[in-house]
């Protein structure tokens, strides 16, 4: 492949911006072909649903995030984004208990998903050398089964004959919804091989103002689901978002009914794990709808592994592999997906068979989290896995979950145990780690603390929210 002079990104979100953003690095021309109408703001847009629901960027998203578009962190803080460190800032029930809150060894960024992509499209481009048609959809790849050309595009509003958009180089980034099997076909390839766990996640989402000071300072609290009990999973979070507002998002497995009437919302939080959701929606006030979301399967594609893919076409984002939205990888990973396709560009350009050599390495990031997930979400009862990979499938896989238990039962109290584990969390450290001489010998020296038998809040977080602190709150807090 030679050096392209012009690349088409299809889609406008987080992946496809941040990828445009690279590859205005090494190209001539990028054009970015987004369907919606981009807001001028952080607000709401029709193709992105989704974005009602939490969302979090992990600092392994966060680093590379900032080191190409430097100040993006100040921007989201300014903007009323909180930095919440792991585990110092966040109270949570796991499966195995509640989780001490160690000092920080990575945290995430939580606000609004409008404002994280409305500070980095922003950001992107404000320089104006990236040029975006927007209101203006895909309809098909140009070329043949050996190499994309291009793509047509159409208006989506009033539709139209397609035009033409010639490029040496194509992306898809337009998610979960990718017509790229569709397109394929078209050229005369064989459908790429795909894996999928679906343990049929569903999402219910509310609004909420917070007490007045506990915007800036609350914990962010989570209640998760136990796998274990083989009863479907019932999870609720409460994450503080910009303007001293919280997202409170109930989540359900396949067989929990999803709420969507108030009445219905609060009840489904009392039969949590732990009451904490409720009694702090019963001390906020509600400040919108209910929404609803049903795309929360893992699936992923595998284009690496095609006996042949067309030179200048790319794949990354949702459409080579989206999580079960509860782990927070997606954007990380896309952010990921970004940094790995700049090094390569950087060191090897695009040189002969470049598109299969880059398309490998996007490839490459989505394992950790997609492993993560998969093996998480096959607990569930009723999951739906679809999944050839033998990390999933395999004879060993009963083994896997019997450790991956173990390390999560020990990093909710003993602290070296917890910081390797949320570093691989985080995506901060390769899942590999886990399996390093070192922290196997750590899961039988590090301390262990005693199990703490109520959520660790200080007393004083109590008392800002009006909620009554009780004798032994502040146990398991580490300052």
């Amino acid at each position: 492949m030679t050096t392209p002079t012009r690349a088409v990104v299809l889609g406008g979100g987080w992946a496809g911006m941040l990828t445009a953003h690279v590859l205005a690095r090494h190209v001539e021309s990028v054009t970015v072909v987004e369907r919606d109408i981009l807001p001028d703001g952080p607000h709401h847009r029709k193709g992105q649903p989704q974005a009602r629901h939490v969302h979090v960027l992990w600092s392994s998203g966060a680093g590379i995030v900032e080191n190409l578009l430097p100040g993006t962190a100040e921007r989201l803080l300014a903007a009323g984004a909180r930095r919440i460190g792991f585990q110092r800032d966040l109270v949570t029930l796991t499966a195995w208990g509640w989780q001490y809150r160690f000092p920080a060894t990575a945290y995430a960024m939580m606000c609004t998903r409008p404002l994280l992509d409305w500070t980095v499209r922003s950001a992107i481009l404000a320089d104006g050398r990236i040029q975006v048609e927007q209101g203006t959809e895909a309809v098909d790849l140009a070329g043949d089964r050996s190499r994309v050309t291009g793509v047509r595009v159409r208006e989506v509003a009033g539709g139209g004959e397609p035009r033409m958009l010639e490029a040496d180089l194509v992306v898809d980034a337009t998610g979960r919804a990718s017509r790229l099997g569709r397109w394929l076909a078209a050229l005369g390839l064989p459908a790429v091989e795909q894996d999928v766990v679906d343990a049929g996640i569903g999402y219910a989402t509310r609004m909420f103002k917070a007490p007045e000071g506990a915007g800036d300072t609350f914990p962010a609290v989570q209640v998760a689901a136990d796998p274990l009990t083989r009863q479907p999973g019932r999870f609720g979070v409460v994450y503080p978002q910009e303007g001293g507002r919280w997202l409170v998002t109930l989540t359900s497995t396949r067989g929990a009914p999803l709420p969507s009437q108030e009445d219905e919302f609060r009840g489904y939080a009392k039969e949590l794990r732990h009451p904490i959701v409720s009694d702090l929606m019963s001390v906020a006030e509600p400040i919108s709808s209910i929404f609803q979301s049903h795309s929360g399967a893992n699936r992923r594609l595998y284009p690496e592994r095609m006996p042949q893919w067309p030179e200048g076409l790319l794949i990354l984002g949702d459409s080579l592999a989206a999580f079960n939205p509860v782990y927070g990888h997606g954007m990380s990973s896309a952010a990921r997906a970004a940094e790995a396709l700049d090094k390569e560009l950087a060191r090897d350009g695009f040189g002969e068979g470049g598109t299969r050599r880059l398309q490998r390495a996007l490839s490459e990031v989505v394992d950790d989290p997609w492993i993560m997930a998969g093996l998480n979400d096959i607990q569930y009862v009723n999951c739906r896995n679809l999944s050839r990979d033998p990390r999933l499938t395999g004879p060993d896989t009963a083994e896997r979950l019997k450790f991956s238990d173990y390390v999560s039962s020990k990093s909710i109290r003993s602290p070296k145990v917890c910081e390797v584990a949320t570093g691989v969390l985080s995506l901060n450290a390769p899942q590999r780690a886990l399996g390093d001489p070192g922290f196997l010998s750590l899961l039988h020296s590090d301390t262990s603390y005693p199990e703490l038998v109520e959520p660790p809040f200080r007393p004083e977080e109590l008392e800002t929210v009006g909620l009554k602190p009780s004798g032994t709150a502040a146990k398991g807090v580490f300052d």
